[in-house]
């Protein structure tokens, strides 16, 4: 089963971080590019334990559908969700948020497994592990352009 270990320094609040990376809004103006939006479920403002969302966007080319729930919830430090229904055969990604001398620490660990065995075991290690840890990549990377500017209230009261 590929994991993905990411960790992204933000020079902000860590219940700031912690609260733009649950946020429905927030993440889908971070995943440009595959047109990604909330179609069930929670589908504005902050998810949170037990919550469901469905999600609809295009990836490698092809339009897909993922449900995942927030199976473990710990403000400001963890969260936990989980493919419920969707193209993977498993999916769980964990969110951590650790103190940091310039703010806030976010760890992500994002496993998963494709659905078609061995032939999924070669494609996850030949591409989609790449495609997902980049896909990761870049939504951190505009998290952190809004936690550390004056952008994260359009998403969020005053935290």
């Amino acid at each position: 089963m590929p994991v993905i270990e990411l960790s992204t320094v933000i020079s902000a609040p860590r219940e700031r971080v912690f609260d733009l990376a649950r946020s429905i809004d927030a993440h889908q103006d971070s995943t440009e590019g595959t047109s990604e939006r909330a179609i069930a479920g929670v589908t504005t403002g902050l998810i949170g334990l037990n919550d469901e969302v469905t999600w609809e966007a295009r990836h490698l080319g092809l339009r897909q559908r993922l449900t995942v729930r927030v199976t473990e919830f710990n403000r400001p430090q963890h969260f936990q969700d989980i493919m419920v229904a969707g193209a993977f055969k498993s999916m769980k990604h964990d969110h951590e948020f650790l103190e940091h001398p310039t703010g806030t620490q976010m760890n992500d660990r994002f496993e998963f497994q494709s659905p078609i065995g061995i032939l999924g075991k070669i494609v996850d290690q030949l591409f989609l592990r790449a495609y997902m840890e980049r896909f990761l990549v870049h939504r951190n990377v505009i998290l952190r352009k809004l936690a550390e500017s004056k952008e994260w209230s359009r998403y969020l009261a005053q935290v």
